[in-house]
């Protein structure tokens, strides 16, 4: 095969640095977006936060050699320190290589560090000390275990199974096992159990239970003979559980004697207890949201505007742009330019993004204005799609755009997201989105009478009677994805 030279012209998409830059900045939330920013102040020195001390102004009327005349002079030393205490300030050289740390040549210095008076060391100074990890389940409950007096053997016995208790508080471990893991043949089924019962009166009630049962039923034994229907409930759980499993109200019924107010004040007994009381002990630090947008309504009107707090205001630090040269080809001048222009690109960025969510935002505003007047009930259909064509971006972009963005109304916080739903027909032609369906059913389950609750058919039935269309499935579907309970689980005595 002869070789030879060929020239061909071609197209191809590339994504340019600012491209990447900038749509990986459109896909942040508002919290990674801060954390972001903060990297580029440390990482880039020609950005600086706008809330320094100096103004624009100011910097404006200082240049470069005024700078360095203000300067102060590093030989004269404004503050007098007790050479005593710090004697390395004595040798304290002019200039450190570049390559090198503060911590090569000094010893690191914190407030609090030393031995002082409360006879700390410092190496021990932990920093974050006062950000404790969040108690767990197992710290509680290995705290009053602690306090409680246990001989050898049996500190070992309540180790084990306190080891085999998962995170809502129940006993995951077969007790005939428990010999086998301690290494202890003579270990009796009857110390086990004495054991198990010492840990079962810890706090919270009802943890260390093998199953729902047991977990209830320890749950209304710590609670004081004076509690009304105490004793109804006990009878309920420990006798008939598989009719309180199946809400079978009959035969509670006929099963414990109790009248119907009786039977009513036992279930709701049973009703006030934990069936996860591990959960309430796990200590679950708080995920804060700050909204992307602000939505208030004046002079009868929906109007969308950015949250100031969301993005921290940064811009160009004008002292180092000025001691850029344009003719020079030194390699900290060329240093500078590159800082210059990577912090432009990254403003430019940041502007884009607040633009490109500001109005993603106020479209969403303007196509559920009836949401915002009337509530979830008005709520319309509405894709990505939609927004897509009318401002005239990529259906990609919108995606970004609605993701992990919020928006504060004065109905709530709410995701992007949550405006776009799908639809179904109504008789009269038009569409019904999901969300109003949703809200359609919570609000014909919330009026229906306890003793006779609506089932799926029923609620289709009705909604069908107002016009929506939808099948009797469909409406268990979205009637499971809000956490409400079936007509049987939901029926309670009048």
């Amino acid at each position: 095969m002869k070789q030879s030279m060929q020239l061909r012209l071609g197209q191809q998409l590339t994504m340019t640095p600012q491209l990447q830059q900038a749509i990986k900045l459109l896909q942040l939330s508002t919290l990674d977006l801060q954390q972001e920013i903060q990297q580029a102040l440390e990482s880039n020195l020609m950005l600086e936060s706008a809330d320094d001390e100096l103004s624009e102004a100011g910097a404006e009327r200082l240049n470069p050699d005024e700078l360095a005349a203000q300067a102060p002079d590093p030989r004269i030393e404004e503050v007098r320190l007790d050479s005593s205490l710090h004697p390395e300030r004595d040798a304290m050289p002019a200039e450190l290589p570049t390559d090198s740390q503060w911590t090569d040549t000094f010893d690191s210095y914190s407030p609090g560090t030393g031995s002082g008076a409360n006879g700390q060391d410092g190496n021990d100074f932990d920093l974050f000390a006062q950000r404790s990890r969040p108690q767990t389940l197992h710290d509680h409950i290995d705290w009053q275990l602690n306090l409680a007096r246990f001989d050898a053997r049996d500190q070992s016995i309540a180790e084990a199974l306190i080891d085999a208790i998962d995170a809502d508080g129940y006993l995951r471990l077969d007790l005939t096992e428990l010999p086998v893991i301690l290494d202890d043949p003579t270990l009796e089924a009857d110390e086990i159990d004495a054991v198990l019962h010492r840990i079962q009166s810890f706090d919270p009630p009802g943890i260390a239970a093998r199953d729902l049962q047991e977990c209830l039923i320890l749950q209304l034994r710590q609670l004081p003979d004076s509690q009304p229907q105490r004793d109804g409930a006990l009878q309920i759980c420990m006798r008939h559980f598989d009719a309180l499993a199946r809400n079978d109200l009959d035969a509670m019924r006929r099963g414990s004697k109790l009248q119907d107010s009786e039977l009513a004040q036992a279930l709701t007994l049973i009703r006030s207890l934990n069936p996860r009381p591990g959960s309430a002990v796990t200590d679950m630090r708080p995920e804060y949201i700050k909204p992307d947008v602000l939505v208030r309504r004046r002079d009868g009107q929906w109007q969308v505007e950015l949250n100031p707090d969301s993005t921290p205001k940064i811009r160009v630090n004008e002292r180092y742009r000025q001691l850029i040269r344009r003719a020079d080809k030194a390699a900290d001048n060329q240093c500078l330019k590159s800082h210059l222009q990577e912090a432009q690109w990254f403003i430019k960025s940041l502007i884009s993004r607040n633009d490109t969510v500001l109005r993603v935002a106020s479209k969403i505003v303007e196509l559920q204005q009836d949401f915002f007047d009337f509530g979830e009930e008005a709520m319309r259909p509405l894709i990505l799609r939609d927004i897509a064509e009318t401002l005239e971006l990529h259906e990609s972009t919108i995606s970004r755009v609605t993701t992990q963005k919020y928006m504060h109304t004065p109905r709530g916080t709410f995701e992007f997201k949550y405006f776009f739903s799908s639809h179904v027909n109504t008789s009269s032609g038009g569409e019904c989105s999901s969300t109003a369906i949703r809200a359609f059913i919570r609000k014909l389950v919330a009026a229906e009478k306890p003793n006779k609750p609506l089932s799926d058919s029923k609620i289709a039935d009705v909604l069908s009677e107002q016009g929506i269309q939808v099948a009797r499935r469909t409406v268990a579907k979205y009637r499971e994805a809000m956490g409400i309970p079936p007509s049987n689980e939901r029926k309670r005595l009048a």
